[in-house]
């Protein structure tokens, strides 16, 4: 289990090949690779902003829920800060379990977490000028069917 808040670009094949080598009896491995859009075609930057330390306790928290709901063999969560461009690699969750249900449910709650609530700020720079990123109700949604399904409402109950 693994949770890296860095400032620098990763290489996404070496860091999957390092995961896949440490996660022994695992059936499934599912990787997810998050890039900064511009869906609008003006954003020019985007500024990402954490507290150090919380961000980290806040990631391990949700990664050590990950691994309890699923059983996981591993985890690997990375979220980069500072100044990123469209295209760029924002952030990369991995998951090994023994069976890919496990796995594939277990990377997109991770993921669903990390683009709702996250204890990230990103503000976006462009040619109209600078705007405040809020959560996406769309995203909202996506995690609150995590709550749903523990609850035994949602649709793996």
């Amino acid at each position: 289990m693994s949770v890296r808040v860095q400032s620098e670009p990763f290489d996404m094949g070496a860091e999957v090949a390092a995961f896949s080598d440490t996660t022994a009896g695992a059936g499934a491995v599912v990787t997810f690779s998050g890039l900064v859009r511009d869906e609008g075609g003006m954003m020019q930057t985007m500024e990402i902003e954490h507290y150090p330390g919380m961000t980290e306790k806040a990631l391990t928290a949700i990664e050590s829920e990950a691994n309890a709901r699923w059983g996981l063999t591993g985890t690997l969560i990375i979220h980069r800060y500072g100044t990123l461009s469209p295209g760029e690699q924002i952030m990369m969750v991995a998951t090994a379990a023994r069976h890919r249900a496990d796995a594939f449910a277990a990377a997109a709650f991770l993921m669903d977490y990390l683009k709702s609530r996250a204890p990230f700020w990103k503000k976006e720079t462009g040619a109209k000028g600078t705007t405040w990123v809020d959560a996406k109700d769309e995203d909202e949604a996506a995690l609150d069917r995590w709550s749903d399904q523990r609850e035994g409402r949602g649709p793996e109950s």
